[in-house]
């Protein structure tokens, strides 16, 4: 029985964070004897090709920071945090993103390599709307009569208020009692 080697910490530590997935297949060949061959794939999404000059730009809502990067000459790839768009913000969400987009008719011609962090999902949302928006402004100037009729270029500030001391809430009170 073969020996199992023990990893130790130090082992770990060294070793890739996204290693690739190796897989094995018996492959039978000429004369039916089976061949292991192994296989390698790569954890990686499809993406497109996120170098060279972009614009930046950064758009917020609530506690929600999206920090944008438009590339030119794209084929209309949105990456937020590494994932498609389509597969961070699922369903009805991503038309809320691409709402500045479809007005200025730039769905198919960038790409949009976006970090957010911070808040929930609808301020991210409407952070990212508010980068994308900003950054198309960047990229002709004609679109930003547009944006501003619609309302993307304006951040909302509207975000949790404070609690203050002595109150239950922001502005809530204790009940008050005579005796």
């Amino acid at each position: 029985m073969p020996e199992k080697k023990k990893t130790t910490v130090k082992e770990v530590k060294k070793a890739p964070k996204k290693a690739p997935v190796v897989a094995e297949e018996e492959i039978l060949d000429a004369a039916g004897e089976a061949e292991v061959e192994e296989v390698i794939f790569e954890k990686t999404p499809e993406t497109a090709d996120f170098s060279g000059e972009y614009l930046k730009s950064v758009g917020r809502r609530k506690t929600s920071v999206a920090q944008v990067r438009l590339f030119k000459n794209g084929k209309g790839v949105i990456i937020i945090n590494g994932k498609k768009a389509s597969a961070y913000f699922p369903g009805e969400m991503l038309n809320i993103l691409t709402q500045p987009l479809k007005a200025s008719g730039h769905v198919r011609d960038l790409n949009f390599s976006i970090i957010v962090n911070g808040g929930g999902v609808s301020g991210q949302i409407e952070a990212v709307r508010h980068g994308i928006a900003r950054s198309l402004c960047l990229f002709d100037e004609a679109l930003k009569e547009q944006m501003k009729v619609n309302g993307w270029l304006t951040r909302d500030r509207r975000s949790k208020e404070r609690k203050k001391p002595g109150l239950k809430g922001a502005r809530k009170r204790p009940q008050w009692s005579k005796r």
